[in-house]
């Protein structure tokens, strides 16, 4: 059941590798040999992608509108018409803060 692929089996460093045979071993054991055959990854996320965007005139926004006439029965009528074109996307963002990765396998707070 769910399709998660984030608890598949894979390069990723935090998920499980299933080849630990040593009973001795904890979890947090573990856990610090699994860091230390990655030593570039971190368990926290830095950057993100932005849902954000520039439009031609440099405005950043989520969404961009214009207003259009809209004559109907003799009556003019105003209304906003979305832009989805000559939008540009901001891209990736540097956190100001860091999160920890949904898939960080330790627990943090045991209540």
């Amino acid at each position: 059941m769910g399709g998660s692929g984030s608890k598949s089996k894979g390069f990723w460093p935090f998920s499980g590798s299933g080849s630990t045979d040593d009973p001795t071993k904890d979890g947090n054991e573990q856990f610090m040999a699994k860091v230390r055959s990655f030593p570039s990854v971190t368990p926290f996320v830095l950057t993100r992608k932005s849902s954000m965007c520039f439009d031609e005139d440099g405005d950043l926004a989520h969404e961009f509108y214009e207003e259009a006439i809209v004559t109907k029965n003799g009556r003019k009528k105003a209304k906003l018409k979305r832009i989805q074109k000559n939008l540009t996307p901001q891209g990736i963002i540097k956190l100001e803060i860091p999160c920890i990765h949904v898939d960080f396998p330790v627990v943090l707070c045991e209540a």
